[in-house]
């Protein structure tokens, strides 16, 4: 477990909640994989004893919940209902959903809305083509901002000297994995005006990133994703026309500063 610093404000954090939260998202980011008690106490570096009174707690509350043995602990159902809470009270998501609709209808694609988050990606709203199986979609999936067409966009806002030095993880034989290597690929972005994403982040799949400038620099992206078996030339103009118009209409349409009277950062 990190050691405890400062939180937002100057104020230091709490180490209990710190602990809570650094719990709940290592049981999320195993996904289907439950863990053990031992596990997460190694993991988190905190006491068996003390672990097995916080994982009780929160199978109380339901954020964690365990197996028929009880040896076994995953994310709880509350997870789910507080990320949706967050979707739903998000102007932004409910501006630009419209907009997924009409340019998944207008292609035939998939096509996704994602949140830069750190030097990742979260995927925020997503409409899926019934041409392909699924692949990346799912709402609530993280990926490093470097593998995708979503992540591309929203790095070619900001300068290159906000890039760490790497070497990044590897999702495909495709993926940029050196820093180098990733800053041409940013400056072709910015020359195009949208990222492309050619078998990087999954093989078989092209994507083309647009990033939502209603902040500065922004912090979401829409992205049109294809199987590489049906992108012709004519295809790929088509998909680069429909988006850059589905861009402007919710940059338009987004409020500004957050949406309503509330500025989050």
């Amino acid at each position: 477990m990190s050691e405890a610093g400062s939180a937002p404000g100057g104020v230091r954090e709490v180490k209990s909640a710190a602990r809570t939260v650094e719990l709940l998202e290592l049981l999320a980011a195993r996904g289907d994989r439950p863990a053990r008690l031992q596990e997460l106490a190694d993991e988190l570096e905190v006491p068996r004893s003390s672990m097995y009174a916080l994982l009780q707690t929160l199978i109380g509350r339901g954020w964690v919940r365990t197996d028929v043995t009880g040896s076994l602990y995953g994310i709880g159902i509350h997870a789910l209902l507080t990320g949706t809470s967050y979707l739903d009270s998000d102007p932004r998501v409910r501006a630009v959903r419209p907009y997924l609709d009409e340019a998944s209808q207008a292609l035939g694609e998939t096509v996704h809305l994602g949140r830069l988050d750190g030097r990742d990606v979260a995927y925020l709203a997503t409409r899926e083509s019934h041409e392909y199986l699924r692949t990346i979609s799912r709402v609530g999936r993280r990926l490093p901002a470097h593998v995708g067409a979503l992540g591309k966009a929203l790095l070619a806002e900001r300068g290159d000297e906000e890039l760490p030095e790497g070497p990044y993880e590897a999702r495909t034989p495709r993926t940029l994995t050196t820093r180098r290597a990733l800053a041409a690929d940013l400056a072709e972005v910015r020359a195009r005006g949208y990222s492309v994403d050619r078998e990087e982040g999954v093989t078989g799949i092209v994507g083309f990133g647009f990033a939502l400038r209603y902040d500065v620099p922004a912090l979401d992206a829409i992205s049109c994703s294809v199987p590489v078996a049906r992108l012709t030339p004519d295809h790929e103009a088509s998909i680069v026309a429909v988006m850059r118009e589905i861009r402007a209409k919710a940059e338009a349409t987004a409020p500004a500063g957050g949406g309503g009277a509330v500025h989050w950062r």
